[in-house]
């Protein structure tokens, strides 16, 4: 049986792209989605080809986070380890987006939320369409933050504003992410996929080792290392996934109704 393609990737002069593509789902992140994006990131890290990484994603949205239909279902199946998908996918894929040496450049229209903001904080430069937005979603249904937000999004924006999209759980539109210094460029929405192309084959072109060493050096002077955030990450979203609050809320979430927290 031919698994379904949840997630582009070629690799044309120098650039490896990476697409999103479940744009039904507006680009939420089911298990096999995350197993063909760390393949494909693991891909491009170790090619010696690829130069530059630009991810975008097919449809309106570029990634509205976790597959919440998929992780009702484990919740139901078994609850102490439906948080398990931190450990075996999110933290991988953040791990493998930290392991990429070149430029990674993220072109995002639509919705980036949760995990998918995760994903585009992954990248060094971001372009935005002038209609997208941007949030954490976390707290919405009981969970505090996974795929290194709650290190990224707080470099990114500092962390006053970064504490004010997860715990009062807004939403920025593009020009509030650029001034933020969440995203590096607007574009109109239809420019972002040729705008991201462009910025990818010109980071393709450029000192290659240069920009390794500048990304190295920015990684080693930024604070707490990746995987003891993902740690820290891992373990107090497998706690607050046991809660009532979180199961209540996906619940609520799935049925279309709005969740009621109780403390729990």
């Amino acid at each position: 049986m031919t698994e379904t393609a949840c997630v582009g990737y070629r690799v044309e002069e120098g650039v490896a792209a990476i697409v999103l593509d479940r744009p039904a789902a507006s680009n939420a992140l089911n298990n096999v989605m995350k197993e063909q994006l760390l393949k494909a990131l693991s891909a491009a890290g170790s090619d010696p080809a690829v130069r530059a990484v630009q991810v975008t994603a097919a449809g309106k949205n570029f990634c509205v986070g976790q597959d919440l239909a998929e992780h009702a279902e484990a919740l139901r199946a078994d609850p102490a380890r439906a948080m398990d998908t931190i450990t075996q996918h999110y933290n991988p894929i953040m791990m493998a987006f930290n392991a990429i040496g070149v430029p990674v450049v993220a072109g995002i229209g639509g919705a980036c939320v949760g995990a998918g903001l995760g994903i585009a904080l992954g990248a060094d430069i971001r372009v935005a369409g002038q209609h997208s937005k941007f949030a954490t979603a976390f707290c919405g249904i009981g969970l505090a933050a996974d795929s290194g937000l709650s290190a990224t999004l707080a470099a990114a924006i500092g962390p006053s504003r970064a504490a004010g999209l997860f715990l009062l759980g807004e939403t920025v539109d593009a020009g509030t992410a650029h001034s933020w210094g969440l995203v590096h460029r607007v574009v109109p929405d239809s420019d972002v996929e040729a705008e991201t192309n462009a910025l990818a084959r010109q980071l393709a072109s450029g000192p290659t080792m240069a920009f390794k060493a500048v990304k190295r050096l920015i990684a080693e002077n930024s604070g707490a290392e990746l995987a003891d955030v993902l740690a820290r990450e891992a373990r107090t979203q497998a706690q607050l996934g046991a809660t009532a609050d979180h199961k209540s809320a996906v619940a609520a979430f799935v049925g279309k109704q709005r969740p009621t927290f109780t403390g729990r």
